[in-house]
């Protein structure tokens, strides 16, 4: 029973990736707005139903990639080393996705991702339905510093400092490919620009 529950979950995890693919080629070819849901279920060979199974929104066809990061930050606080600071595991993970082109350090230019952020960047409606997965990663990520030791309210103060700093980084690179820069030729900017925010960080919100 277990392996065939294994195997059940692993045909929808194919088939949510999938209709998420065929969505993004469509949208990438023609823009967001001038593809319709069943356009995408029709080349995704599901049905309308399906689809909406999978993804609530058409907004979340595209923007599955992000919230599957939703928890990122949070998960890293958890599983920091003992004797580790929360900030110094965050200060770490990023340094590190900027050492292996992780797309959400904004740091990887492959064509995909580009192309996709610029999409999302040029889309209102994909810009807005973001914000409410920043919204929940911000709350993920207080609740994990709370279990960290981190007093209340510090805990929401800190934690959206902390998002909006990853974010602004991860958008700085992410600018800077899309106007053809490499990712090779950003690291080290991108490495200065993130060590030179986590030491801000450190000094405004009070706790390694």
């Amino acid at each position: 029973m277990t392996e065939e529950l294994g195997l059940r979950e692993r045909k929808k995890l194919r088939t949510r990736a999938a209709i998420s693919e065929a969505a993004i080629r469509l949208f990438l070819d023609s823009g967001f707005d001038a593809v319709g849901v069943a356009e995408v279920a029709r080349v995704a060979e599901v049905s309308k139903r399906t689809l909406f199974a999978y993804f609530p929104t058409k907004e979340d066809l595209v923007l599955q990639r992000f919230a599957d990061h939703e928890t990122d930050a949070a998960d890293v606080v958890r599983a920091r080393r003992p004797g580790q600071g929360p900030l110094a595991a965050l200060r770490e993970s990023f340094l590190k996705g900027l050492r292996e082109r992780e797309p959400v350090t904004g740091l990887c230019d492959d064509a995909e991702v580009v192309a996709v952020f610029g999409l999302v960047t040029g889309t209102p409606s994909l810009a807005a339905r973001l914000l409410e997965f920043t919204a929940a990663g911000e709350t993920a990520l207080a609740a994990a510093l709370a279990e960290a030791g981190v007093p209340e309210p510090d805990t929401e103060l800190a934690a959206a400092q902390i998002s909006a700093v990853r974010r602004k980084l991860a958008t700085a690179n992410m600018d800077a490919l899309s106007a053809g820069v490499t990712a090779e030729l950003r690291h080290p900017d991108a490495l200065a620009a993130a060590e030179r925010a986590f030491v801000m960080l450190g000094r405004g919100i009070g706790f390694a």
